[in-house]
């Protein structure tokens, strides 16, 4: 008994000992090797603001200035005549951070921070200023690449594997928050893969290292020295939230925006939508993996390789796809002209399909079909045969489907997220081109089973499942 005991108080002891020696007693020499890297990121830009108009100016004798006699005093105080106000420049000012990454002086930072700069100056921790230009920016992630302005060598900090980074491990977050610089701040990694609606292809690290205004640029550092991501958000309304983007996501747009300028990103030509429990068994799947195709776009790469609406896209290179968000990155950071297999499950049975990324054509399209909402425990619409006049007030390019006229309040449409002007082109994989087939289609359908329908709104297709009341 009293050696079980022993064993016990000695493994803690190891245990303890070790965490110790996983837990760095100051992050002094972290601090002083990575900071000359970090950069001090002022700009300038030039705003063009209209003055408002004039009003009526009433003299000292109790005349009045029109247009055509006001003195040109007045005129230049309060505007040109006729209402409007002159314009005038003015120049905005705004402070971030950066990091060199390159001894040649390339430096990244978030895209707010030097978006529309007219001039951007640089200042190292030395105290040293610099001039520095835009190499390429890009708005989706976030992310800019500038080039500073010398010829000699500059300190720089290599990029680190965020992928390799755990829950849990310690990283330091360096920057100019409020303009204070090189402040540095440590913590851990509270959380990988955050989606934060900031955009489609989200992918943040949360850190619990204070990041604060005047941060957004700068280096998230692991204790090597390497940086395992880019700060660039925070929660306002909380403290310890911070975001920054991954580096393994950096290096792919870094190297785009040094060699072009702007960031070319992978494209299938689909729609499509996230899978919830009700539209996974409609589907024949086990669980709710992967994404829905809603629709293939004519004469995009998808289509061409054969993907239909209604399949479902389990697997992307070899890459599960665990949700709605993966994919859009997946896709983006596939290099154009490379072929990629899928692995998809198409009425039930598995499927291999063979794709060549295309180049997304505009950096604006959607990224994905909306999101169906929840469909409840609940039928209760009205439905109208489309006629040639109803198509072309619909702007449909041929007659086909039924229209939603009108969906109860509360009633399982309205559960399901069907809305007036719907056109309902499938249920339960069969087409429907009128009324009575579609009531032949839910009447064979079981109460316990649920409604599948393909419908089409404003342009774009995607699927959603009624639950039927119980009777």
């Amino acid at each position: 008994m009293k050696k079980s005991i022993l064993s016990v108080v000695l493994l803690l002891c190891f245990c303890s000992l070790a965490l110790a020696q996983n837990r760095p007693d100051s992050f002094a020499d972290l601090a002083e090797q990575v900071s000359p890297a970090v950069v001090n990121i002022r700009t300038v830009k030039t705003v063009t603001r209209e003055l408002p108009g004039y009003f009526r100016f009433q003299g000292p004798g109790g005349q009045e200035y029109g247009e055509d006699d006001m003195p040109d005093m007045l005129k230049r105080f309060f505007g040109m005549p006729g209402g409007q106000g002159a314009p005038h420049d003015f120049k905005q000012r705004a402070l971030g951070t950066g990091v060199i990454v390159d001894k040649q002086g390339y430096a990244l930072t978030n895209n707010h921070v030097v978006a529309g700069a007219d001039e951007i100056l640089v200042m190292l921790k030395s105290g040293e200023e610099m001039s520095a230009q835009i190499v390429g920016r890009d708005p989706k992630t976030d992310l800019a690449l500038i080039k500073i302005t010398t010829d000699k060598d500059l300190p720089y900090l290599p990029l680190g594997d965020s992928e390799a980074m755990r829950v849990g491990d310690w990283v330091m977050a360096v920057g100019n928050p409020f303009g204070l610089a090189s402040t540095v701040t440590v913590g851990i990694i509270s959380a990988k893969g955050r989606n934060i609606g900031a955009g489609p292809y989200d992918d943040f690290i949360q850190t619990d290292a204070s990041i604060n205004p005047g941060n957004s640029g700068g280096p998230l550092v692991n204790l090597q020295g390497k940086v395992v991501g880019i700060n660039t958000a925070i929660v306002a309304q909380a403290q310890g939230i911070g975001f920054a983007i991954p580096s393994s996501m950096v290096k792919v747009i870094m190297q785009q925006l040094r060699e072009s300028g702007k960031v070319t990103r992978g494209w299938l030509g689909i729609y499509f939508q996230p899978l919830n429990k009700e539209l996974a068994k409609q589907f024949g799947l086990k669980e709710n993996q992967g994404v829905l195709v809603g629709d293939v776009m004519d004469g995009g790469p998808a289509a061409k390789a054969g993907l239909r609406r209604g399949d479902v896209i389990l697997k992307f290179a070899g890459k599960n796809i665990s949700d709605a968000q993966s994919l859009p990155r997946l896709v983006a950071e596939t290099k154009v002209g490379s072929q990629v297999d899928l692995d998809v499950m198409r009425q039930g049975k598995p499927l291999n399909i063979a794709i060549t990324i295309g180049a997304m054509p505009d950096e604006d399209a959607p990224q994905a079909a909306a999101t169906s909402p929840k469909p409840d425990k609940n039928l209760g619409m009205q439905l109208q045969n489309m006629s040639p006049e109803l198509a072309r007030q619909l702007r449909q390019d041929k007659v086909e489907g039924i229209l939603v006229n009108r969906v109860e309040q509360g009633s399982p449409a309205d559960m399901a997220g069907l809305m007036r002007g719907d056109v309902i082109l499938e249920a339960m994989q069969k087409p429907v081109n009128t009324v009575d087939e579609f009531n032949k289609i839910v009447g064979g359908v079981r109460h316990n089973q649920g409604v599948l329908l393909l419908i089409k709104r404003q342009g774009v297709t995607h699927y959603l499942v009624v639950q039927l009341s119980e009777k």
